[in-house]
């Protein structure tokens, strides 16, 4: 399910990399409650293709800071490191690293894990090089000729083609800038901002990339490795019904299937991202039609017999958000009158043997008397939805539970919150914003 990795780690800018019988995922590493994005080190994840939803933690990768376990893995900054890829090459992995405000650099291991031993800086005279030399949010693509491309930019595209022998080296006369027109001329949801990834599927180049609209990943396509680039649509938008922040991610075909790797915020901030996944579908014509955040992960659905925890929550409105109480616990809080929580999918199963079933909530009191309606499909009746009960929530702690209507088949979910209105008009004023309940999890009894 979403997010994809245990809900304490925090992963955002995923590049997915599929390595022999397994999917590598490549992020940057943020902190839980962090008020900075990022981190001084990188950390990998794995996760068999025959078992998607066990991901496997292989540790620290790379640092620009020593701590109490590492050393510094390199000799030229103590900066911050964001959103790298990884690639193979003749048997080795090359991590290639943006640093905040440095120059970025390369790194090669034996293991597609690493850790990662530095190689050098990139190598290249000024004229060669976009970006300062920082190759801001790199992405790398070794094509079946063999040929090694880059990928980088901050709101203007770049292109440079790289020795494949040294991996480092950038061959002179190489530089293609812009590859995308990131003009003031141009929607701001095409836009080029940030974030390059790029991808080969048949005989057509995507770069995928985040727009000046950034809760967008967009991608435009090429039939060359050094474009020009069109746009073509986006493929996910983090900040639909859910509060939004940047985006960051790629497209990995696994088993035949294709995705879309993401991430979307929590705490209430735009820093301490998760990563998250979509199934995708790439037409005959080469596009790639959208798709919403679910709670899904590669799941096809969920189920609601089996506890809920309230923070895989794909829909947050009216204000509500995901935070962390401790290692252990993390809710959806400050649910006040009108706030949504949704969850995309669960499949409910074909029992028509009963015509009612239980719905069991555990809350954090908010002090405050109110009701949370237990909708299938839509948050409201008028968008499409149906009310299959009502829980009511008290002052305190605790698990409340009422009955509600019998479901079958697959069906999103949405609790949508009501506060107990006061008997006087007069008195509204001052119980408007008053929190009813946190949300720990749920579940349905049959």
């Amino acid at each position: 399910m979403n997010p994809i990795l245990p809900l304490w780690e925090c992963i955002p800018d995923g590049e997915p990399r599929l390595f022999g019988d397994r999917v590598y995922l490549y992020g940057s590493h943020d902190r839980y409650g962090g008020t900075e994005f990022c981190d001084y080190k990188l950390k990998v994840w794995s996760a068999s293709v025959n078992d998607l939803n066990h991901w496997v933690c292989h540790g620290h990768s790379f640092h620009t800071l020593p701590d109490t376990d590492h050393p510094s893995s390199v000799p030229h900054t103590d900066h911050a490191l964001f959103a790298p890829d990884v690639v193979e090459k003749d048997g080795k992995y090359y991590l290639y690293t943006y640093i905040v405000g440095a120059k970025g650099c390369v790194s090669v291991s034996d293991k597609p894990e690493g850790p990662f031993t530095f190689l050098s800086t990139y190598d290249y005279a000024p004229e060669d090089g976009g970006d300062d030399g920082i190759f801001n949010d790199v992405g790398v693509l070794v094509d079946d000729d063999g040929k090694v491309y880059c990928y980088y930019g901050f709101e203007g595209s770049h292109m440079n083609q790289l020795d494949g022998e040294s991996m480092v080296k950038v061959i002179p006369g190489s530089l293609i800038s812009p590859l995308m027109d990131a003009s003031e001329n141009q929607p701001i949801e095409r836009r080029f901002y940030e974030a390059s990834s790029p991808r080969k599927v048949g005989d057509t180049y995507y770069l995928i990339y985040s727009p000046r609209k950034g809760s967008q990943l967009a991608y435009a396509t090429s039939d060359s490795p050094t474009g020009p680039f069109t746009y073509r649509g986006y493929i996910i938008d983090n900040g639909v019904d859910y509060p939004a922040g940047n985006n960051h991610g790629s497209i990995c075909q696994i088993n035949g299937q294709w995705y879309v790797f993401y991430h979307r915020m929590t705490n209430n901030s735009i820093t301490s991202r998760r990563a998250c996944v979509e199934k995708i579908e790439i037409l005959p014509d080469g596009t790639i039609p959208p798709v919403e955040m679910t709670c899904l992960g590669f799941e096809d659905s969920l189920s609601p017999y089996e506890p809920v925890r309230a923070e895989i929550a794909c829909v947050l409105t009216g204000g509500c958000f995901v935070t962390e109480k401790d290692v252990f616990r993390r809710v959806v809080m400050k649910v006040t009158d009108g706030c949504v929580l949704g969850y995309k999918y669960f499949d409910f199963g074909l029992d028509t043997s009963t015509k009612t079933m239980e719905f069991a909530i555990k809350v954090i009191g908010g002090g405050q008397h109110g009701k949370l309606h237990v909708m299938i499909d839509a948050p409201t009746e008028e968008a499409g939805g149906k009310e299959i009960g009502v829980v009511t929530i008290g002052l305190n702690d605790g698990v409340y539970r009422a009955r509600v209507e019998n479901v079958t088949g697959r069906h999103a979910l949405y609790l949508r919150a009501e506060m107990n209105q006061p008997k006087s008009d007069w008195m509204m004023p001052f119980f408007e914003g008053r929190v009813i309940c946190d949300v720990e999890e749920f579940v349905f009894l049959k």
